[in-house]
Parts: C-alpha cells; structure tokens; sequence
C-alpha cells in the first residue's frame, strides 16, 4: 500500500478466532460511525445463506482469485479452512485517501501478513470471553458441520497465541460493551501526536502585536 497522506483515516484491523463475535462488533461499528467504512474482502468460498456479492464478500472462483493475486491486486490474502481470503489495495486506499476510517474484519492470518509489511494499522484481537463460550457459539450458528467446527474450534487455541502481535485486545463477554471499547480505541488513536491536523499555529509576533493592541485600547 501507498504511504499515508495527512488527513487520511486509519486502517483499522479487527480480528480474533472464528465464532468471537469479530462480525456483529464491525457490523455495529458501522451502524454507529459515519466516517467508518468497511472494506469488502475477496473469497474463494461459496455464499453463505444470505450473504449477497460486492456487500458481505467479492465471491469469485479459485481460478479468479488467483488471477488477482498475480495481479498484486491484495493488501494481503490467505488460504484459511481450505478457501482463499484477500483484502483489495484499491478499495482500501481510496477510502483512506477520502479521509474515511475503514475498517477489515479478517482472520488472523491475514492481520499478521499485513503487520509483517510494516503497514500503519491499529491491530485489535477480539477475544471470547471463554473457550467454553467460544465452543457454544460455533454450535449455535449452525452453518457448518461437526467436523468443520472441532476444526475451527483447535484452530481458535493456536490463533490466541498471537495475540501479543496486536495493540489491543477486547473480551467479547457483552456486545454493547466490546463495541464501546473499540470505539474508545479509534478515538484515542485518532489523538495521537502525530495525528495532530486541525491545531492552527500563528504567527508568534502576530498574535504578541495583536495582544498588546488589545490591552491599549
């Protein structure tokens, strides 16, 4: 990805094991912040009941996806439970350069490829508030097998591990209050020192000649 200009919003990563709850968190976040964008990724996968093309994903085939991927066409992809994933240079940095904050829901893969480029992203591992909670929400949604879920459910040991390469971390225990702590990270973030835009700095002897004008009328 292109250096960020000044006045471009933050590339915000939100990733953590499968069934964490990493979806609803970004999907509220988006209902909540205008200037908060999400970034429609690429899969190999086929749809999900409901999932509709160009807004949940860019659902394409295998062939495509890897067409994209001699086209250096991702900020990163990944092939995760056996389908590939991606992130779009070019939908990403036009929302950035427009001065939008976006926002990508990935897996944890894909966070640390785009960690390892050294690119400016605020890093935020979702966590369950157990395994034992974890486990029950993966068999509650009912949208894979049993054997697919003790799949995702080992995976979901391995990923905690990585959570030391992330700058926050939010336990997903309560909806409401995982979205408050997200929203608290980006505000802070977007008070950074060196995010500092809108402060004017006048003149010295400008503002010293205008004062003492002032105090001899």
């Amino acid at each position: 990805m292109k250096k960020k200009k000044p006045g471009c919003g933050s590339l915000i990563i939100l990733s953590g094991p499968s069934g964490a709850g990493k979806g609803t968190i970004h999907n509220e976040l988006l209902k909540r912040n205008k200037r908060l964008k999400y970034s429609v990724s690429m899969t190999s996968r086929a749809p999900r009941d409901g999932e509709v093309n160009g807004k949940d994903y860019y659902f394409v085939t295998e062939e495509e996806f890897k067409q994209e991927i001699e086209k250096d066409s991702f900020v990163e992809y990944a092939i995760v439970h056996g389908n590939y994933y991606g992130t779009l240079k070019r939908e990403v940095e036009k929302d950035l350069n427009d001065g939008y904050d976006v926002i990508l829901e990935i897996d944890i893969q894909g966070a640390l490829a785009i960690k390892n480029k050294k690119v400016d992203g605020i890093f935020i591992f979702i966590m369950p508030p157990s395994m034992r909670e974890l486990r029950d929400r993966l068999v509650k949604r009912g949208t894979e097998t049993k054997d697919k879920i003790i799949e995702r459910f080992k995976n979901a040991y391995k990923e905690i591990n990585s959570i030391s390469k992330y700058n926050y971390v939010v336990i997903n225990d309560e909806v409401e209050k995982a979205v408050v702590k997200v929203e608290a990270i980006m505000l802070a973030e977007r008070c950074r020192v060196d995010r500092l835009e809108e402060f004017e700095v006048n003149n010295e002897e400008e503002l010293i000649h205008e004062l003492l004008t002032d105090f001899n009328k």
